[in-house]
Order: structure tokens, then C-alpha cells, then sequence
């Protein structure tokens, strides 16, 4: 009769393994405390590069507006 391995998990081989599975949990919240502190700071450059870029388009209308406004005038006050 041959011998066979006893595949039967120890208790000791569980706490073995929940406390890996402890530590693999804590790095995971580690990372995803980082990843959260990401997306914040991303969504304040966004944020920021929205309203930047609001500015420079409301800037932009506003100079073809009196450039418009210039050229009708002179063309208008000429005649």
C-alpha cells in the first residue's frame, strides 16, 4: 500500500492563508486610497482647464465682436 499525501488544509495553512489575504487586502486600500487622491487632483486640473479654456473662447468672441464693431463703425463714419 503506497502512501498518499494528506491534501487536507491545516488550520495553521488557513490562518496562514487569511492572514496573507489580510495583507493583500491592506495594500489594495493602500492603492486605492493613492488612486483616489489621483482622480481628485485630476478633476482639479480639469476643472481648471475647463474654465481656462472658457475664458480664452469668451475672450476670442469678444475681440471678433469689437473688431466687428470697429470695422462697421469706420466703414459707417467714412460716408
Amino acid at each position: 500500500m503506497t502512501g498518499t499525501p494528506n491534501n487536507e488544509p491545516t488550520l495553521t495553512n488557513v490562518i496562514e492563508k487569511l492572514n496573507k489575504l489580510s495583507t493583500d487586502v491592506d495594500k489594495l486600500s493602500t492603492h486605492v486610497d493613492k488612486l483616489s487622491t489621483h482622480v481628485e487632483k485630476f478633476n482639479d486640473r480639469f476643472t481648471n482647464y475647463q474654465q481656462a479654456t472658457q475664458w480664452v473662447v469668451q475672450l476670442a468672441f469678444t475681440l471678433i465682436a469689437s473688431a466687428t464693431i470697429t470695422i462697421i463703425i469706420t466703414a459707417v463714419l467714412r460716408k
